[in-house]
């Protein structure tokens, strides 16, 4: 059987010549009897054992780890310190025991990593994963990083531990050493390390993010599911912390995100991207390409659904709030001057907005009507579908508005640049145009009239 198809129920089959190692020195007596106590005993036997000396059993492991080398050994050792942490993952504080405070526990699980089979591999970032998060901050004489004040031995600190995990990590997302278990696995470790900001800044250090963006996908089987799903946790978590969200302003993750909720029925999945959405909504830019993007839309149909989750429904009425504030703030003369002077317009909301245009059809009148100038020369200057279908709309708009539309925009002599766009190739240009001739000829008391 290939190591990487491994699984712990099938490596603790094995019979370990545990005595054959005390007699070659390898392990203690002590650590003799303690494996033979322990090993190959039911499940609330061993539970029992590891109550009454869990730090003893976690020393004998760890020895192990350190001091023998054949793979099968190492992989049944491994396997035990699984089984033990996936029985209960609060064992994992046993490892952080004030007796080891002058002992490594870190450096097998961080060697392994690198020098094993893909089961020794993945068991070891697991074990690391659950051992770092489960450590105090500060303990008997050890430090944040790990250090142990007392010693002058030199031990491999949380910070390296964190450094090389990470690097291990994106090492398998750029290049899987196994085809089907490494991602999900990769992602499942990062969703717990990314909780700790110095995994953040590494993982950000290292290029990760642009890693775990196409991985934000829409998905359909249940193993798909939970792989979106702790993707997206990994998202959530990097949306705490700044240098990352520079990241995803200029990757694709919004978009992905959006097609994500849109597509999704799983509610821990809606519930992590709509808090993910509401932490970026007041970052950079994140506000204005939601509100392009339809998130307000979206946020308002996933209300009317039936959500048991309140993090959820809290986080759908603060999102669709802030969302409508944004739309609101977009709705600027400002900003619309800045889009009309760069020549590249869109259906923004701004140019369908009554209220826009009822507050702001004086502003048209600043400078001798410079917007209104450069709306025309537009018309003559650009070969974007797009802005030509929006710039004309615009001008109808100015016509039904402004008391005296149709007399300013025959005198700036837009009619003819119109009346050319009327046989334009694009369907939405001449529907546009056709609007503004229409509104040109038949002036704001009938063209009120006219539906767009």
């Amino acid at each position: 059987m290939e190591n990487a198809e491994l699984t712990t129920e099938q490596v603790l089959r094995r019979d370990i010549p545990w005595e054959t190692y005390m007699t070659t020195k390898l392990i203690t007596r002590t650590g003799f009897q303690l494996l033979r106590r322990y090993d190959k005993k039911a499940e609330s036997y061993k539970a029992q054992l590891l109550d009454d000396d869990g730090p003893g059993y976690v020393r004998v492991f760890v020895t192990i780890l350190r001091d023998i080398f054949k793979e099968e050994t190492v992989e049944y050792v491994l396997a035990l310190i699984d089984e033990m942490l996936t029985a209960n993952p609060k064992r994992a504080r046993l490892f952080h025991d004030n007796s080891f405070a002058d002992e490594d526990t870190y450096e097998p699980f961080l060697r392994l990593l690198w020098k094993g089979n893909w089961f020794i591999q993945e068991k070891s970032c697991k074990i690391l994963s659950l051992t770092v998060s489960a450590r105090s901050k500060v303990q008997n004489g050890v430090d944040a990083n790990g250090d142990a004040s007392s010693s002058k031995k030199k031990h491999t600190t949380i910070d390296d531990v964190l450094a090389g995990v990470v690097e291990w990590l994106c090492a398998q997302l750029k290049k899987p050493t196994h085809p089907t278990h490494s991602i999900p696995s990769t992602i499942n470790c990062l969703s717990t390390l990314l909780k700790e900001p110095v995994v953040r800044s590494s993982f950000v250090r290292a290029d990760g993010v642009k890693l775990l963006v196409p991985l934000i996908s829409p998905a359909s089987t249940q193993q798909s599911i939970q792989l979106l799903y702790e993707t997206c946790l990994c998202v959530w978590l990097l949306s705490y912390y700044e240098p990352a969200i520079e990241y995803l302003a200029t990757s694709r993750a919004l978009p992905r995100l959006i097609e994500v909720v849109k597509g999704s029925t799983k509610e821990k999945v809606v519930r992590v991207v709509i808090l993910t959405l509401r932490n970026l909504l007041s970052k950079g830019t994140f506000s204005a390409q939601m509100v392009d993007l339809g998130v307000l839309q979206i946020v308002q149909s996933l209300k009317a659904q039936a959500w048991s989750d309140e993090d959820l429904l809290d986080a759908l009425n603060q999102l669709e709030q802030g969302l409508k504030d944004n739309i609101k703030k977009l709705s600027s003369f400002d900003k619309y001057k800045q889009e009309v002077l760069l020549g590249h317009l869109d259906w923004s909301p701004m140019h369908k907005d009554p209220i826009f245009w009822r507050e702001n059809i004086n502003n048209f009148e600043e400078n001798d009507f410079q917007i209104l100038r450069v709306l025309i020369t537009i018309l003559d200057t650009s070969s974007d579908a797009r802005t030509l279908a929006v710039a004309c709309y615009d001008l109808s708009q100015f016509i039904q508005c402004h008391s005296a539309g149709r007399i300013i925009v025959n005198d700036l002599k837009a009619k003819e640049r119109v009346m050319k766009l009327l046989n334009h190739e694009n369907a939405e240009v001449t529907k546009n145009a056709l609007l503004c001739i229409q509104r040109l000829f038949l002036g704001a008391k009938y063209a009120s009239f006219l539906q767009v």
